[in-house]
């Protein structure tokens, strides 16, 4: 049993004011579960950054430690599936949400939350991908199973310069893909193209001057992380049989769309959830982002923003809210 005090990011309330800051804590403070991990890498994502707001409209109880995603070694299981020093991975589920996250320097989750760290991975790669990084990756596949292909035409990737968008910008390029990258942030063009983008169009482009219920016929594919009349856009300039997977709402959750490119040209609007995700599936995506999906060094270092320590958090996270990030933050602890 682990009786040493380790460090948290925690927020806590008092009469309706939210505290935010590093606390010391020890396995009596970590909530149920089968596994205890040490935690060595955690990541940031735009989730974690509404848990850290004051009115945050997902965490309910507090106190909290946020933290979405983790990757460490196993300490403590009460489950035959793993062993001690064991490499884990961590994402979604209730984690840094109802139960606590990753911010902490230890970790204690349910075991069918807890996933082999795939040969091939590093620890900190697999927090460089993190739920961002799945996320992009399970759009992609399930946009493979609806039939996409290179000689289709062009596939757009919506809010590129962000954790799910340059992920997702870089993985299909290297399957060799035309990507075309929607973002706002000018400043943003080099590293998008660097990641290899064939073009880049902004993100008021997307929508133009009007919404039509059918338009011009301009992307084989796309993969959505930002929603509302963004998505309603690219459903009426798909392809005959092109479809968009979409896992994003921070353009809005009103989509205004009619039926006419779902009956008139057979397009489909697929969602991606990596929340619940089936752990089969999980499992899938993983390795596919250990082999064939896998960045490159160069990648892997171009989509890390920045490396950042445990006291840093306070002033980190809001930057995802004001939209001053690009690419991936991870949390080393």
């Amino acid at each position: 049993m682990m009786v040493k005090t380790f460090k948290a990011y925690r927020l806590e309330e008092d009469n309706g004011i939210i505290r935010r800051g590093i606390r010391d804590l020890t396995e009596l403070d970590l909530p149920e579960g089968e596994v205890l991990i040490r935690v060595y890498y955690s990541s940031i994502n735009y989730k974690d950054a509404m848990a850290n707001m004051t009115d945050s409209p997902i965490i309910k109880n507090y106190p909290a430690t946020p933290g979405i995603d983790l990757a460490g070694e196993v300490v403590e299981t009460a489950d035959d599936r793993f062993s001690e020093g064991d490499p884990v991975i961590v994402t979604s589920y209730e984690l840094g949400v109802s139960h606590d996250g990753g911010y902490s320097e230890y970790a204690r989750v349910k075991a069918e939350w807890v996933l082999p760290l795939p040969e091939g991975l590093t620890l900190k790669q697999a927090m460089i991908y993190g739920t961002a990084g799945f996320t992009a990756a399970l759009s992609i596949d399930q946009l493979e199973k609806n039939h996409l292909t290179k000689e289709q035409g062009k596939v757009l990737v919506t809010g590129a310069s962000g954790g799910v968008g340059s992920i997702a910008t870089a993985l299909l390029a290297n399957l060799g893909y035309e990507v075309e990258a929607s973002t706002g942030k000018e400043e943003s063009h080099s590293f998008l193209k660097e990641l290899g983008a064939k073009s880049i169009i902004d993100r008021q482009a997307v929508t133009g001057e009007k919404i039509r219920a059918i338009d011009r016929q301009n992307w084989a594919g796309a993969v959505d992380a930002v929603g509302g009349e963004t998505l309603a856009a690219i459903v009426s300039k798909l392809n005959y049989n092109g479809a968009v997977a979409v896992s994003g709402m921070t353009a809005g959750v009103e989509v205004p769309t009619t039926v006419y490119p779902f009956i008139l040209r057979g397009v489909r609007v697929i969602g991606v959830d990596s929340v619940y995700c089936p752990m089969e599936t999980r499992n899938n995506i993983w390795n596919r982002l250990a082999t064939d999906l896998k960045l490159s060094e160069q990648q892997f270092d171009q989509i890390t923003q920045t490396e950042i320590e445990l006291h840093q958090l306070e002033e980190t996270l809001p930057t995802l809210l004001e939209d001053r990030s690009l690419g991936r933050i991870i949390v080393k602890l």
